[in-house]
């Protein structure tokens, strides 16, 4: 039997996003040269919602992208039997400023693998990764630029993220324990 519990709501995630929009431009010095990239599947609704809020923002469209990681995996033998190969959609990076989207930071496994991905499309001027989630417990030297919420978490713990573009109701991340 496990528990939930809410740990970000529709409206915390939107405040979430809306201030990475912010920080990212920012950083960047407004959005030319970037290119935003979701890490499949959740990663690219995040990325086409920051891409609005910079929009909102800045009035400019970034560029955007998704990225399947699933043959970049260094546990696809272990994890999948038959593994599901998506589409890749990435514009030219060479000698943009990646910003490479996902939702929920662990051990970083996800993000080297994306890294590998990206750097087989081409060299990019720099990449940053702005994750909604980071919750700690890597296992690479992985660091996120842009951060929604740090949650402490037990490695018997699970985040989940809810989004109303590929789950039933209501935007939300949840936290279950056992």
């Amino acid at each position: 039997m496990s528990k939930e519990k809410i740990i970000l709501d529709e409206a915390a995630i939107r405040r979430a996003l809306t201030r990475i929009a912010h920080e990212i431009l920012e950083r960047n010095k407004g959005v030319d040269d970037c290119l935003l990239v979701g890490i499949k599947t959740r990663g690219v609704f995040l990325a086409k919602r920051l891409r609005e809020r910079i929009y909102s923002i800045e009035g400019k469209k970034v560029p955007i992208g998704d990225l399947d990681i699933t043959l970049y995996r260094d546990d696809l033998t272990e994890k999948y039997e038959h593994p599901e190969v998506k589409k890749t959609d990435v514009p030219d990076i060479k000698g943009k400023k990646v910003i490479l989207v996902d939702d929920v930071l662990y051990t970083g496994r996800t993000v080297r693998a994306a890294m590998d991905a990206l750097v087989d499309l081409g060299r990019p001027q720099m990449i940053q990764l702005a994750v909604l989630i980071d919750r700690g417990h890597r296992e690479l030297p992985i660091r996120p630029d842009y951060v929604g919420k740090n949650v402490p978490t037990s490695k018997s713990e699970m985040v989940s993220v809810f989004l109303t573009e590929v789950d039933e109701g209501e935007d939300r991340v949840s936290l279950q324990t056992k």
